[in-house]
């Protein structure tokens, strides 16, 4: 289970290295371009079922820190998704990874929980 904290009070979120690996390419893609936008994700019933968003801007600290050294297989198809989320008016909201396609092989790079955001 891998972290990413933001902002200088050091708000954190627990996901799973896989699914930090896929925000991370996304944000840094849209930080890059010196775009900002709100990410938001669901809870997890044994939160209370609820949801968090926060701004993403190059001018807040962010932090993705993961529990394996290893670097998670990055599945194109979720990848995209989570892209053209990022670039809606809603910004980026994380949705479930679709399911492989038979024969078809992830690509690796350098993940997937529901946590409630942290002080």
């Amino acid at each position: 289970m891998g972290t990413l904290s933001y902002g200088r009070a050091g708000s954190t979120a627990k996901f799973d290295d896989r699914t930090l690996a896929h925000l991370q390419l996304v944000v840094s893609a849209k930080l890059r371009r010196s775009e900002g936008f709100f990410f938001t994700w669901q809870h997890a019933t044994s939160t209370g079922n609820g949801h968090s968003s926060i701004w993403i801007s190059s001018s807040i600290p962010l932090v993705f820190e993961y529990a394996a050294r290893a670097q998670p297989a990055i599945n194109r198809e979720w990848l995209e998704k989570l892209t053209l989320s990022a670039n809606g008016a809603a910004g980026l909201h994380l949705v479930d990874e679709p399911r492989a396609v038979a024969g078809v092989s992830p690509v690796s790079l350098v993940a997937r929980s529901e946590p409630a955001l942290t002080r």
